[in-house]
C-alpha cells in the first residue's frame, strides 16, 4: 500500500482540516487529513525557525476544488497589476538575487477575518491552510527549486498559515510580529500607517548577497505599502529596492505558475 509522509507541527494547537482525524501525538493534541501516510511529527512554530533536515512532505495529491476568496481585512476594487517584465525575464532576473518576493500565504480552508480573536502560537483559532494550499506552498517549493532561484532571509507574520506556508515552501521561516494585522476588522488611518511602518523596511532591506529574500505574510498589509491588493492566496509579488527609500513592484506570480515559469527557456 502506498503511503505520503505528512508534516506535521507540534506545540502550537490543533492543525485542522475539513474531514481531519484527530490523533495524539504528546500534547497538545493535533489533527491530520485522512489517508494513508507515515507521520513525522516536528516541534516547532512558536519558536521560529524550524529545525535543518526536518521531514517534510505534502498531503494528498488531489487536492478539493477551494473557492478562491479575499478579502481577510475587506479590500475594494483594485486596479489590475500589469507585470514589468515576461517570465523569462523575471526568471533570469531572480536568479541573480536582489528582489523582495512577497508572499500571502497559501490557501485555507475558509476566508473570514480572524484577527480580532487569533491568538498567536494556538492554530486552532486561526484560520488554517487547506489541502490545496499546502499543495500549493509545496508547489512553490517545487518551483523554486527547478528555477534554481537563491533565497536567502524567509520571514513570515506568526500566524500558522503564513509561517506554515514558509515551512512547507522554504523548509525554514523567521516569525516576525511586525507582519501581523491591526486586532481590527476595518482599520483606522493609524493602523495603516503603522502597517506601512512596520513592513515597508523589510520591502528595503537588501537581501543577503546573491540571494533573494522571501516574506510571507497576508493581503492587507502589503496592500496598505503598495496599494496592490493580493489576491489570490498563495500569489507572490517581486519588489526592488530604488534609491531614495522607494519601491518598485516588477511582477506578481500565483502559486501555480513558480512551475510553470521552469519551463521556460532563457536566451543567453
Amino acid at each position: 500500500m502506498s503511503s505520503s509522509v505528512i508534516k506535521i507541527w507540534t506545540g502550537v494547537g490543533a492543525f485542522i482540516l475539513a474531514g481531519a482525524a484527530s490523533i495524539t501525538l504528546g500534547s497538545p493534541a493535533v489533527a491530520m487529513p485522512t489517508g494513508n501516510f507515515v507521520i513525522a511529527a516536528e516541534a516547532g512554530g512558536e519558536g521560529g525557525e524550524t529545525a535543518e533536515g526536518a521531514a517534510k512532505a505534502p498531503v494528498p495529491a488531489k487536492a478539493p476544488a477551494y473557492p478562491v476568496q479575499g478579502g481577510e481585512g475587506g479590500e475594494a476594487a483594485k486596479p489590475k497589476f500589469v507585470n514589468k517584465l515576461t517570465n523569462a525575464q523575471l526568471k533570469t532576473a531572480l536568479r541573480k538575487g536582489g528582489h523582495v518576493i512577497y508572499f500571502r500565504h497559501a490557501q485555507t480552508e475558509k476566508d473570514y477575518v480572524d484577527q480580532t480573536t487569533a491568538v498567536m502560537g494556538k492554530c486552532d483559532t486561526q484560520r488554517m491552510l487547506s489541502v490545496m494550499g499546502w499543495n500549493q506552498a509545496k508547489s512553490i517549493g517545487n518551483g523554486f527549486k527547478a528555477l534554481k532561484i537563491p533565497v536567502g532571509k524567509v520571514y513570515s507574520s506568526e500566524y500558522c498559515r503564513a509561517w506554515q506556508t514558509a515551512d512547507l515552501a522554504f523548509g525554514q521561516y523567521k516569525m516576525m510580529a511586525a507582519l501581523n494585522f491591526p486586532k481590527a476588522g476595518e482599520y483606522t488611518d493609524a493602523q495603516k500607517a503603522q502597517m506601512r511602518a512596520n513592513l515597508t523596511p523589510l520591502l528595503l532591506e537588501a537581501p543577503t548577497p546573491g540571494t533573494n529574500t522571501v516574506i510571507v505574510g497576508h493581503d492587507d498589509v502589503f496592500d496598505a505599502v503598495t496599494g496592490i491588493y493580493p489576491e489570490p492566496q498563495g500569489i507572490a509579488y517581486i519588489v526592488k529596492a530604488l534609491p531614495g527609500g522607494k519601491l518598485e513592484v516588477i511582477a506578481g506570480i500565483k502559486a501555480e505558475e513558480w512551475l510553470e515559469m521552469s519551463k521556460i527557456s532563457v536566451s543567453r
